[in-house]
């Protein structure tokens, strides 16, 4: 006989009046309600508020006592737009929870008492690239961001995140989307603001066939009225006006389609700034999980760099910069550094190893170092969690943890930039 389907029976909404905790990682308020957490997105520790609840979410109603951290938005689509979590925050506030995140985490990790510099603060305003989505119907091109937890397009008619060169840019590629051929009515546009323009990636859903003939001649057309130097389709390069160029330490650099920069050239200036700041006296540097050359560059300022990285194409953007850059030399090499990391022999002889990775971190690369003798690491990561975990893998390999500084790169949202500098003992 056949066994009856279970169903899960969800609660229905209710209403509740709620004293925010804390905030999680995603910057949401969080209450405890019969000792479950719930989250209530735009609301501040210490607040009684209004919410209706289904299950672990919130969705805020009225507040009842404001904090006084609470500041007043500056964004009228701040709500409604899912770009930013935290511009309900006094500043000073939230730059001091980003920094106690970083410290929770390494104490998570058994790293107590760390060493937590106050938050490097980076102007609104100075993001340089932005994933936008894009609807088409009936003739007219949405281009926005999504709202919260949604599919819903809110259309930006201002941002305080956005480069106001990017801003201004937006009706130009809203014309370049409407140039698309016909199917093309739900995708993606990653754009990026470089030196001599805009670099983009269409990020299309099935079924959008590449454009051809006559649509080709039209998106041309449209690239050169948006100011766009270069269209890619899922990261394969599709017209091209000029190389997009970028310069690290003033050397241009030409990445590939949907090649990795920070967010923006503040926070990366910011970054730069205390990795050269550590690397004070080294002579032979490793650059790891490299990118194009962000790190690298600056490090040849000061000494020999070795930069490697899994992306193919990035490696040979930066080995093509290097060529003709007047600088200390900069070998290659693209290599998995997940799976293959710089190991034993390989490590001897540096003084000083730099490594950004993505999210997941870099524990088999942490384990390496601690297994070797290089005298000096440094780590740039975007996730406090995973930084901290290659953290205690450095200390328990003999590094000590001897400063460790946010930086506010991604404003008013609720990731935190940092850059950790360990020393062997």
């Amino acid at each position: 006989m056949a066994r009856a389907r279970r169903i899960r029976r969800v609660a229905p909404a209710r209403v509740a009046e709620l004293v925010i905790d804390h905030l999680g990682a995603r910057g949401d308020g969080v209450a405890t309600v019969e000792g479950r957490g719930v989250f209530v997105p735009y609301t501040l520790p210490g607040e009684r508020v209004r919410a209706r609840i289904a299950g672990e979410r919130g969705a805020l109603e009225e507040i009842l006592t404001p904090s006084p951290h609470r500041f007043a938005a500056p964004c009228r689509h701040f709500g409604g737009c899912g770009g930013c979590a935290l511009q309900h925050a006094a500043r000073g506030f939230y730059l001091d929870w980003k920094r106690r995140r970083i410290i929770e985490a390494l104490a998570r990790a058994g790293l107590k008492d760390a060493p937590a510099g106050e938050a490097v603060a980076i102007p609104a305003r100075t993001r340089r690239r932005a994933v936008f989505a894009v609807r088409r119907r009936g003739g007219k091109v949405l281009l926005g961001f999504n709202a919260r937890a949604s599919d819903r397009i809110v259309g930006i008619e201002t941002c305080e995140v956005l480069h106001p060169a990017l801003f201004a840019a937006l009706p130009g590629l809203k014309r370049l989307c409407a140039s698309l051929p016909g199917e093309w009515r739900a995708f993606d546009l990653a754009v990026t603001l470089m030196e001599n323009g805009l670099d983009t990636d269409l990020r299309p859903a099935r079924g959008a066939s590449e454009p051809e003939g006559i649509g080709l001649l039209a998106l041309r057309e449209a690239m050169e009225a948006a100011g766009v130097v270069r269209i890619a389709m899922n990261g394969e390069a599709l017209l091209t006006r000029a190389p997009p160029l970028v310069r690290f330490a003033g050397v241009p650099v030409s990445p590939p389609p949907g090649g990795f920069l920070q967010a923006s050239a503040e926070g990366e200036a910011a970054l730069v700034r205390l990795v050269l700041a550590g690397a004070t006296g080294a002579r032979r540097a490793l650059d790891l999980f490299c990118g194009v050359g962000a790190f690298a560059f600056p490090l040849s300022q000061i000494a020999t760099v070795h930069a490697v990285d899994a992306d193919r194409a990035a490696v040979a953007a930066l080995k093509a910069a290097a060529a003709h850059a007047p600088c200390r030399p900069v070998t290659s090499e693209a290599r998995d550094l997940f799976e293959r990391p710089l190991m034993g022999e390989e490590l001897e002889g540096y003084d000083l190893a730099v490594f950004d990775p993505p999210r997941a971190g870099a524990k088999a690369q942490a384990e390496a170092l601690a297994a070797a003798r290089v005298p000096r690491v440094i780590a740039v990561s975007c996730n406090p969690s995973t930084f901290a975990r290659d953290a205690a893998i450095l200390v328990a390999g003999g590094y000590r943890l001897k400063a460790v500084t946010p930086v506010d790169q991604f404003v008013y949202a609720a990731h935190v930039e940092l850059v950790g500098v360990f020393e062997r003992v």
